[in-house]
């Protein structure tokens, strides 16, 4: 298996016939881009949520450099489907160039027509489903279908002179879904007989054993938490999980509750999903949250959004005491998804506040409230002896799911010179039915922070979290231009370091013998003045506190 060097450098030119393919994204901000005859095709276009070393990050774009000056050659933007990994960056591709086609399915398509309003953004798209063909430029796109925790989803089988690449999307083998939409393994079984040169498959549960449980099983457990619930049920989950809402909404109706969607995301998708049909709400079950103070609580059914802890969602917020639906004794409250990597503690802090206010808490650590929308081991070993690809290219996971993924594709015969592990912006080329990893391109983070995109970097981060673990010492003096004499000073100040500020009388004259001892060398411009106080006293709080806060000195010359 061929892996990433940290020595890898720029790649070669692309040899004419050959086909070029970037994966921009991991688990999250999922974005991959395919280049043939100078003509590029990217393959979704999503977000990465912030972890708590991210401090005031609000999403983590794909890094568009490579394709910046290159926005005209672009022929489309294939999305697979409709969740926020996938879509999520689009609207920030398309303040670039807006007139990229996006092509998709309808409800894909419906999902970033709402998003890309609130931008002010009108797209040119196209709308596919499974069996179609369409051609874009120098890739021919043939479109499957495949099972995910979406409805709609499509894997996209990519033709060129070079050879067939197939991207699966995000996927799994459900054998009973709720919609009856199988992945259609007797498409790729046809595309196998026609030989897949490059299969870029899901890796994300390659680590789990076995095959992935139906979704419908979740709907036993759900019936058993609504008939033992005594007040209000308020259900947390991603707002793009159909499925999972149909089954709340079913449980509902069985059970003589209405159900109020909460938080602007819910509302919008699940409209804009009842309203194509992929939601099937009996009459007068769904009511404004504003009618819910008419029901008793034993009839009210909330939907929300927070199930990954984040600090804004509306389940935080009932949490935290900070919401109009306050948490109460007997009410039932359901984390109905996932747990994301690197949100653990986040989701726990949420579950104790919900706890701490009388919640019955139910997750997925306690009741099967959650199947995952992703293919397992076993659901993986049986799609690479249909598939038979020639070449096998894992994507959509961290490193440990990669590698793991890769290792199912060696025992099903894939030879391990012909699967290459490709971390982000590591240059995979498919030159004569063979692919090999040939260079490596920027790839890095991009924060959206409010308005601002691209302008918080790795040290303004570091700079926040010092803030945030260690406190700022704040040190204002005065001096006259003219002798160098301290005038009005030091003033020290200190804000989240636990350090009393009349502890800092000890660390006066310190700064006092720095300042003068400065001035006698001729060292008067206020810049190395600052840095001097700053080594003062930096080391002064090491030494006395064994602490690194930030020390931000102000040096006024009059």
């Amino acid at each position: 298996m061929s892996h990433p060097h940290p020595e890898l450098g720029a790649p070669p030119k692309l040899p004419k016939g050959a086909l070029r393919v970037i994966p921009l994204g991991e688990i999250g901000r999922n974005m991959t881009v395919f280049e043939f005859d100078g003509r590029l095709l990217i393959v979704d276009c999503g977000v990465l949520f912030p972890e708590e070393e991210q401090p005031g990050v609000d999403l983590i774009l794909p890094d568009f450099t490579i394709i910046r000056d290159r926005l005209d050659d672009i022929e489309g933007i294939v999305l697979t489907h409709g969740h926020e990994d996938h879509i999520g960056a689009v609207p920030y591709l398309l303040r670039l160039k807006p007139d990229i086609p996006l092509i998709g399915s309808k409800l894909t398509l419906a999902l970033i027509e709402a998003k890309l309003q609130e931008h002010r953004i009108r797209p040119y798209t196209l709308e596919v489903k499974e069996g179609d063909r369409e051609v874009l430029g120098s890739f021919d796109c043939e479109f499957i279908a495949v099972n995910h925790s979406i409805p709609d989803a499509l894997a996209v089988a990519i033709r060129t002179p070079a050879g067939m690449a197939v991207a699966t999307g995000d996927f799994k083998m459900d054998q009973l879904p709720l919609d009856g939409r199988l992945t259609d393994l007797h498409a790729f079984a046809r595309l196998s007989e026609e030989g897949i040169d490059l299969l870029l498959s899901d890796s994300t549960n390659a680590e789990v054993p076995g095959f992935v449980p139906p979704e419908k099983d979740i709907s036993n457990v759900l019936r058993t938490v609504f008939a033992n619930a005594q007040k209000r049920i308020i259900v947390a989950s991603f707002a793009s999980h159909v499925h999972r809402i149909q089954q709340i909404l079913d449980a509902a109706h069985e059970y003589g509750r209405r159900v109020a969607f909460v938080g602007r995301s819910m509302v919008r998708n699940m409209g804009i999903a009842r309203d194509l049909g992929y939601l099937r709400v009996p009459a007068g079950l769904v009511v404004d949250v504003k009618t819910l103070d008419d029901l008793p609580d034993d009839e009210v059914v909330l939907v929300c959004t927070g199930s990954q802890g984040e600090p804004m969602a509306a389940l935080s917020r009932m949490a935290n005491r900070d919401h109009q639906i306050r948490i109460v004794p007997g009410d039932t409250v359901i984390l109905a998804s996932s747990l994301i990597p690197g949100n653990e503690n986040a989701v726990y802090r949420v579950i104790n506040g919900l706890t701490r206010w009388g919640a019955h808490v139910v997750h997925k650590g306690n009741a099967k409230v959650h199947v995952s929308g992703h293919a397992s081991a076993g659901e993986l070993l049986y799609f690479y002896n249909i598939c038979r690809p020639k070449n096998l290219m894992p994507v959509h996971g961290e490193w440990r799911h990669l590698r793991a993924n890769a290792e199912l594709g060696a025992m099903t015969g894939i030879p391990k010179d012909h699967i290459v592990i490709a971390e982000d912006g590591v240059v995979v080329d498919l030159v004569d039915g063979r692919a090999r990893i040939t260079g490596k391109v920027q790839a890095g983070y991009v924060y959206v922070d409010g308005l601002s995109v691209g302008d918080v970097t790795e040290t303004s981060l570091k700079d926040r979290r010092i803030l945030g673990e260690e406190g700022i010492i704040s040190v204002f003096v005065v001096v006259d231009s003219s002798t160098g004499k301290i005038v009005g000073g030091p003033h020290v100040h200190a804000r989240g370091s636990g350090i009393d500020d009349s502890a800092f009388d000890a660390v006066l004259p310190k700064i006092d013998q720095a300042l003068n001892k400065s001035f006698q060398d001729g060292v008067v411009e206020p810049h190395q003045l600052q840095q001097l106080i700053r080594r003062s006293v930096g080391k002064w709080v090491s030494d006395t506190y064994r602490r690194r806060p930030m020390i931000l000195p102000v040096v006024v010359e009059v």
